[in-house]
Parts: C-alpha cells; structure tokens; sequence
C-alpha cells in the first residue's frame, strides 16, 4: 500500500489529468464522426447500383474517398494534413489540435461501418415496405436502421474502441491523454510503472466499452 501511495501522490495528477484528457478527445471526435459517417454512410447504400437514389458517379467517388482515407494509417495521416488542421481549428497541438485527424480517420470507418449494417437488413422486408408505397425517407429510418441496429451498436462500439487507439498515437504530437503521458514518462524519461499504468487502464477503457457494446446489441436483437 505504501507503493502504491506513493505511486498515487507522485503521478496521481498527470494520470488523472492524462484520462480525462482521453475521454474529451474521444468523445468530441466520436461525436463529430458519427454526425458525418452515419448520413455518409446511408448515402452510400441510397447511391450504390440498383438503390432508389442510384447515382454511380457519387457513388464512386465517395466509395473511392473512403477507401484512401481508410488505407492511411492515422500516424501518417496525422502529419499528413497538419497544415489543414492548423487552417481549420488554429493549432496542431493539444486536445483541439488533434480533433480534426481523428474526425478525419473516424468518420470514414463509422460510413462503411454503417454501410455494412444497412446492407444486412433482409431484402425481403424493404421490398414489402417498398410495395405499400412508403417513402424512402421512411425505410431509412424506421425500417433499415431500426433492423440493423445491433449491428449499428456493434460498429460503433469497435470505431470507439479504434478512437482510443489513435488517440494513444496522437500522443507523439503533444495531443495530451494517455499516450502522450505514456510517451513523454513512460518512455522518454524511462519510468515504465507509469507505462504499465497506462496500458493497464487502457487495457479497462477497452474491456468496459466492449461490454457494453454487446450487452446493448443484445438486448436490441430481443426488442
């Protein structure tokens, strides 16, 4: 007890200082993301060949936007649009500064996430919903995506999980969180109890969200 006291006096500050820090990135990014990948991401089945809105001009070029974004991995893309994050939020640092790359890696993921789960709503049902003449507005809403919830929970539930990583990353450009107090402590400074730490709660943040993630999917497949 007395280590772990110690622990707490000398690092209990930058842990806790460092977590919410995390949860603020996360959120706010998370947030933005999903405002932007969901609608994106029904457009994509409304646009795709054979749909009502069928447009494969739009189609492509969303599908091949996505796809680019995708095959980035988010510590280049990071760098990479530095100066269109500086343009947009006024700095490349802290946790506003890194807001803009992970909305960027996120919202894209959430889309084809959401694509997916839409896509797996039975034909048949949207064909009988089809056929009673309801708006296609209508079957988005209240027909696929209340089928396809679940999955939906689901795939939010790994882009989350997803988020955390890339904020872990993110550390390596003085964003704050957990990774930059992992890095800047637990590596440059050659502490690695502050290292095995902050893997460890990282490690729960993880585990909890993965939980709940079934546990709410599960109980939407019952409704």
């Amino acid at each position: 007890m007395e280590i772990i006291n110690g622990f707490l006096d000398e690092w209990g500050e930058y842990i806790w200082e460092a977590i919410i820090q995390t949860f603020q990135m996360v959120s706010i990014s998370l947030i933005i993301s999903i405002v932007i990948g969901l609608p994106l991401g029904v457009l994509l089945v409304l646009t795709r060949p054979g749909k009502s809105l069928e447009n494969k001009y739009l189609f492509g070029f969303l599908n091949v936007v996505i796809n680019i974004i995708r095959s980035i991995p988010f510590i280049i893309l990071l760098f990479f649009i530095l100066p269109f994050t500086k343009l947009i939020v006024g700095t490349t640092i802290g946790v506003l500064g890194v807001i803009v790359p992970l909305v960027v890696f996120t919202a894209p993921y959430i889309a084809r996430l959401m694509e997916n789960s839409l896509l797996e709503v039975d034909r048949g049902v949207l064909e009988a919903y089809e056929a009673m003449g309801i708006k296609t507005k209508d079957i988005i809403w209240n027909v696929m995506v209340r089928e396809a919830r679940p999955s939906i929970v689901l795939g939010l539930t790994i882009a989350t999980i997803g988020l955390i990583g890339a904020t872990a990353m993110a550390g390596l450009v003085g964003a704050g969180g957990l990774g930059d107090l992992a890095y800047r402590f637990g590596h440059l400074r050659y502490e690695p109890t502050v290292m095995y730490v902050t893997v460890g709660i990282l490690i729960i943040l993880v585990q909890g969200l993965q939980s709940i993630g079934n546990v709410v999917a599960a109980r939407l497949k019952k409704d």
